[in-house]
């Protein structure tokens, strides 16, 4: 017979299997699924982390979870009742057995997810409310050209997300593009308020299914509005160190000419690269650029789109519009890439 008196200890970790693999990994308390599986160097489809984007959702076969703050908008009633869950925001409370619904093995490499110290070396306003901060890591973060990294705002514990500006093979110092948020815990609490060179901070990547790895055959469309330039960037670098596109069309949308930032850097490029082409436009102002929406900008530009890719990087309604133009053009749905910049979850003060 058990001695009643003996406390019921629960065990420091939680076993996760991926069904139809041999991937396992350990789960530590209050450590969501998706941050185990990304340390262990096990993939799970994720674009957020947040859970607003659905990306991450898991189908449990055995063992039971905690849906933490898992919003009802990505993750509803009915499906919890089902099973799923999102791998970002539950906690096991068990042993585990799950399904990713996205491809798990897309045949791109995949690195660690891990944690940096990171100390500020840049940072400068480039484009209204908008600032260029770039961050010596105290060790080298592999990662793929598109990807992002999350930030830990000190003394908060809140994590945000910012793409890497920078190519894959500078992979020690860090450039990231951060439009301030009015009221933003980590914009206007902190990077636009009392962050300076020499700061300090915990940083944790890389993150994200947003990228460029291998060599295409097709024309590439790069469509950014505001700091959605920053992945993008990032790419087109990569892509022409080392050949991996044949012809690259970037497009960069603002509304007013303080929105734009590295014309300089870009045309530039253009001139240095016959395949390379810069294509800034905006959208509230005269200038002697192109005017409009930057989605009517590229369809006026191509009559068709058939056998070319696309990467579009920018708030959703941007990104919308952009796979419905391309789409109208006769791009190929499986060709065209896509990063939203969502709204980061409200906290206190909020960040929208």
């Amino acid at each position: 017979m058990a001695d009643t008196d003996t406390p019921v200890v629960a065990p420091a970790h939680f076993r996760v299997e991926i069904a139809r693999s041999t991937t396992a990994f350990e789960v530590a308390p209050d450590q969501s699924i998706l941050d185990a599986a990304l340390r262990a160097n096990a993939w799970i489809p994720h674009s957020c982390t947040q859970g607003t984007c659905g990306t991450c959702k898991l189908k449990v076969l055995s063992g039971t979870v905690d849906h933490a703050d898992s919003p009802e908008y990505t993750l509803s009633l009915e499906e919890r009742t089902d099973g799923l869950t999102l791998a970002c925001r539950a906690v096991p409370t068990d042993d585990l057995v799950v399904e990713p619904l996205g491809a798990t093995d897309d045949g791109v490499p995949h690195h660690p997810l891990r944690d940096y110290t990171a100390e500020v070396v840049e940072l400068e306003d480039i484009a209204a409310d908008t600032r260029r901060l770039v961050v010596e890591l105290d060790s080298p973060m592999a990662f793929n050209a598109g990807q992002y990294c999350e930030l830990i705002v000190p003394e908060s514990g809140v994590a945000r997300q910012y793409s890497m500006a920078n190519p894959p093979d500078e992979n020690r110092r860090l450039e990231l593009h951060i439009k301030r948020t009015p009221g933003g815990l980590a914009t206007d609490g902190w990077v636009f308020r009392s962050l300076k060179v020499g700061d300090r901070f915990t940083l944790k990547g890389p993150l994200g299914q947003f990228h460029l790895v291998n060599q295409c055959e097709e024309t590439a469309v790069l469509i950014g509005g505001g700091t959605g330039l920053a992945p993008l960037k990032s790419i087109v670098r990569h892509a022409l160190h080392l050949d991996l596109l044949p012809e690259i069309h970037l497009y960069h949308g603002g509304r007013r000419q303080v929105d734009l930032y590295d014309v300089e850097f870009f045309t530039a490029l253009d001139r240095e690269h016959p395949n390379f082409h810069y294509h800034p436009a905006l959208s509230e102002e005269d200038w002697d650029g192109a005017t409009g929406m930057v989605t009517d900008v590229v369809a006026d530009d191509f009559a068709t789109c058939k056998g070319m890719r696309a990467y579009l990087c920018g708030p959703p309604v941007m990104v919308a519009a952009a796979v419905k133009t391309l789409k109208r053009r006769r791009m190929s749905p499986r060709l065209i890439l896509r990063e939203e910049f969502t709204p980061a979850p409200p906290t206190t003060p909020s960040e929208s």
